[in-house]
């Protein structure tokens, strides 16, 4: 799911696909990360913002804004968050541990595990890369603020969402091009779920969660409520601010619906790049780019940054939260970032690309 703001993040400028790549002989600038951030509140369209920086051995956690709009509290430190579409790569990596484990193939059609779901066309891989071609459902939902106020609790299906998508016709023959689409994602939960027999959020906590001791971060269902300490994203709807923080997130179920912290999303990127949750040949798989798919890997985003810094991770929007974890592929540079909304609009582009600039350049 995308957010005014997290399309502002989009818009940034973060890719660039040729570039001259600078010696990072020098240690990201504590002080021009502050700036950034508060360049997000001050006029971004950002409420409040966390970030953690990781730069070689240097350590940076900052904030800005207030958490909630009519106090003066400000963000906690390391405050819990819907982190969005970083659920896609926890998704992805269970999925990839299963073909490693033998109990899916990644090139093998998604009706051999889930007869007459999808397209037989439409092999597993190209769920994971966005090469489907299936509709993506959230196009087609009343995601306008004063549309969204009137379904926020309400509880859906995966087969709801997905049928969503079925009821149109694909975007284009699977494989032939690349289009972001949720939809394949609730594919993707609806995979693991059939091949570990359980709940798809059982097996991201077991195989995941637990393993990384990830205490701060969870799979919600239809749990409204942001447990622990947090900050409120807001929005405008019939003309007045409107706090959009409690939602029931199965909206979004295994294509956005988790909630984390950047100490834990940084634990996992650390973990994940390094090499401890996939066996070598899925380790290869999760980055590998295609002519088709030059920016995307298996729930992975593979990026260059204009100054031609190479880095992977993810990016997220749920209403009220825009969210970003980045590394470089050797985890020494590495960015976890939330940012909740304001009720009025913003252009947070400078300030990000100053951020990313700082960190990784």
């Amino acid at each position: 799911m995308r957010t005014r703001l997290v399309a502002a993040l989009t818009a940034a400028g973060l890719v660039a696909t040729t570039g001259t790549a600078l010696a990072a002989d020098t240690s990201a600038d504590r002080k021009v990360v502050q700036e950034a951030i508060d360049q997000m509140t001050a006029g971004g369209g950002a409420l409040g913002v966390q970030v953690r920086v990781t730069d070689g051995r240097q350590r940076i956690t900052a904030r800005s804004g207030k958490a909630e709009l009519d106090r003066t509290r400000p963000v906690p430190e390391n405050g819990r968050f819907r982190v969005g579409s970083i659920t896609k790569t926890f998704v992805s990596t269970v999925l990839l541990q299963l073909a490693g484990e033998g109990k899916v193939e990644l090139d093998a059609p998604v009706v051999r595990y889930l007869p007459g779901l999808v397209d037989s066309r439409i092999t597993v891989r190209q769920v994971l890369q966005h090469t489907s071609g299936l509709h993506n459902y959230t196009d087609s939902l009343p995601l306008s603020p004063e549309e969204f106020e009137k379904i926020r609790f309400k509880h859906w299906t995966p087969q709801e969402l997905l049928k969503i998508s079925t009821d149109k016709p694909l975007d284009f023959d699977p494989g032939t091009r690349w289009n972001y689409s949720n939809t394949n994602y609730v594919v993707a939960g609806l995979l693991v779920e059939k091949l570990t027999g359980k709940p798809y959020e059982k097996a991201v906590e077991q195989r995941i969660l637990k393993p990384l001791r990830l205490s701060d971060t969870e799979v919600p269902g239809d749990d409204v409520e942001i447990r622990g300490p947090h900050a409120h994203g807001y929005w405008t709807a019939a003309g007045k601010p409107s706090d959009i923080t409690r939602i029931n997130p199965s909206v979004a179920w295994a294509a956005g619906e988790m909630i984390s912290t950047t100490r834990d999303l940084d634990t996992f990127v650390v973990a994940l790049a390094s090499g401890k949750l996939l066996k070598p040949a899925q380790q290869q798989e999760i980055s590998k780019t295609t002519e088709v798919s030059p920016e995307y890997g298996l729930g992975l985003q593979v990026q260059t940054l204009p100054c031609g810094t190479k880095v992977w991770g993810h990016g997220g929007g749920i209403p009220g939260y825009s969210s970003e974890l980045l590394t470089t592929p050797d985890t020494k540079k590495r960015l976890e970032m939330s940012a909740t909304s304001a009720p009025t609009a913003g252009d947070p582009g400078d300030a990000y690309r100053k951020l990313l600039t700082e960190v990784f350049c």
